[in-house]
């Protein structure tokens, strides 16, 4: 997902889940529990809900409420990144990745009482693809071409081309199944309201908070560690946000504290304040300075090769970010299958003014390149303005530029990025399933979410659909590598930096760890308090 979903400062303090009160729990299948125990738990975060219809929403605040109100055919276990059953009591592929089969697990229902069965999910598929919102993600399951119900339990999807990410993809809130009955075939719901069949219920949602109750009609995996969950909205506001969390009437903080917020809770740890805990988890968010290669001075290679020549990423993450992210080096992020460092390969990690020179001069360039990089603080959090700073400064330390970083809000953002007005502009990525693929698909080709008009055939015509055929994602490195050394060559974007994952609570919230993963799944379930 592109930043729609994500990146505040890039810091995603920890998801903070409000948690009521209530006691007993009983075991739905494979021992996932339908209630809880504990008290409540509340939690805080920057980012809004846009949507609670999951034709709609592609952003971190709605995605989240998929992810705990909704279920999938298949979900990812804590932890891992192979899609697991979940509303499914097992799939399948067949025909050489072109057919995927899906059996129910029995004794499904919504909140609402409503049996769940295959007639939900097909329909829950065919309306996002139907309704093909633009803030919505039908754009992942544009490889469907029809779906298939042989009776209540059985799901069989056919496959336009051969694509071994489809588990991936319908594991994620793209993949939310809705009861057919509540949710128009061909127009979004507009209630407000969700009928899932998650591990939780939603009560109420409006401008400043969330409610969810544990859903007792729900059968799956998850184990709930907690009664219910609060989630209060603070709109972009990371500082009211810090200051909640330190009067307690947050107990965690979760997408949305600044970098000096967590480096301070950090140091206070570490010296002895047991009040706060600051927990970090993996993260495969990653920010990207991104060139439009039809533009008159970064269309040429050489200006954008002399740029990744000397931009200074352990400077910008540690002056910048204080360290809450770590250097990146290609588009596939460390962690993920295939990832390499080509740029570090080719361009090294510390500024190389003579190694810019030569390659301005070899384009005929023998004077200043001016030059304006462009941002969106709304969208971004406010670090990307300094952080944009930053880099002007790297670049005009070493003689060859005139940088200057200019920012507007994110609507005028995105118009002038479609437009083609801006030569070099940030664009941040949050995943929507832990595989490379995702990391690349969608930056390359006809209508991709980066709008910097590149074009690779070897890229869009050989190597994707290559690798999309390999049912063994580990057996794609061959594919990958080579991808990431033509972008290493050609810098239609640069890697600047991958995100860590943070959450920030008070010393009697446990399990935390559970739910900061490259998944991007910020499980409720997995939270309880003391």
């Amino acid at each position: 997902m592109q930043i729609r979903k994500w990146p505040t400062a890039l810091l995603t303090a920890g998801l903070s889940a409000g948690l009521l009160t209530g006691c007993g729990t009983t075991s739905g299948t494979d021992g996932g529990s339908t209630t809880g125990s504990g008290q409540p738990v509340t939690m805080g975060m920057s980012d809004e809900i846009k949507a609670t219809d999951p034709a709609s929403g592609y952003d971190p605040g709605s995605w989240l409420l998929f992810n705990n109100v909704f279920q999938s055919l298949l979900a990812f276990p804590k932890g891992g990144s192979e899609p697991q059953p979940e509303a499914a009591e097992s799939c399948a592929f067949d025909d050489g990745n072109t057919v995927y089969r899906c059996t129910l697990r029995a004794g499904l229902s919504f909140s609402n009482g409503n049996p769940l069965t295959s007639k939900d999910v097909k329909h829950s598929f065919e309306r996002t693809l139907k309704i093909n919102d633009p803030a919505g993600p039908a754009v992942m399951l544009s490889t469907i071409k029809s779906i298939e119900t042989p009776d209540d339990t059985k799901v069989v999807f056919h496959l336009t081309v051969p694509d071994a990410t489809f588990p991936n993809k319908i594991a994620s809130g793209a993949g939310s199944i809705v009861d057919h009955r509540t949710y128009p075939a061909d127009k979004l719901r507009t209630d407000g309201k969700a009928d899932g069949s998650g591990p939780y219920r939603l009560d109420s949602v409006d401008r400043s908070k969330a409610v969810f109750a544990v859903n007792d009609h729900y059968r799956g995996t998850a184990k709930i560690k907690n009664t219910g969950m609060t989630l209060k909205l603070f709109h972009d506001d990371r500082k009211a946000l810090s200051q909640s969390l330190k009067k307690g009437e947050i107990d965690l903080a979760y997408r949305g504290l600044t970098a000096k917020d967590i480096s301070a809770a950090q140091a206070e740890s570490i010296n002895g304040d047991q009040r706060l805990d600051p927990v970090e988890g993996s993260s495969a968010e990653v920010h990207h300075l991104v060139f439009n290669v039809k533009d008159p001075i970064v269309g040429k290679p050489g200006v954008r090769r002399a740029i990744a020549y000397l931009v200074d990423r352990e400077a910008l993450v540690r002056d910048v970010y204080e360290s809450t992210a770590t250097p990146l080096y290609s588009i596939v992020p460390a962690g993920i299958t295939g990832h390499n460092t080509a740029f570090f390969n080719r361009y090294g990690s510390r500024p190389q003014p003579a190694k810019a020179r030569q390659v301005l001069r070899d384009e005929g360039i023998t004077g200043k390149v001016k030059l304006t990089l462009w941002a969106t603080p709304s969208r971004y959090g406010p670090a990307t303005v300094e952080e944009f700073k930053t880099l002007a400064k790297q670049l005009n330390r070493s003689g060859l530029f005139d940088a200057n970083v200019k920012s507007v809000e994110q609507g005028q953002y995105e118009k002038d990025i479609a437009a083609g007005k801006y030569g070099v502009y940030v664009k941040g990525w949050v995943p929507d399933y832990p595989d490379p693929e995702n990391f690349t698909q969608p930056f390359f080709g006809k209508g991709n979410v980066i709008s910097n008009n590149y074009e690779n055939t070897e890229i869009t015509n050989k190597l994707l659909p290559a690798s999309a055929a390999v049912a063994d994602r580990g057996a794609t490195s061959e594919q990958f590598n080579r991808l990431q050394d033509l972008v290493a060559e050609d810098v239609p974007l640069l890697p600047l930096w991958q995100g860590k994952q943070y959450a920030v609570a008070r010393s009697n919230i446990a399990g935390l760890e559970w739910t900061l993963d490259t998944s991007t799944v910020f499980r409720f379930w997995e939270i309880s308090k003391g």
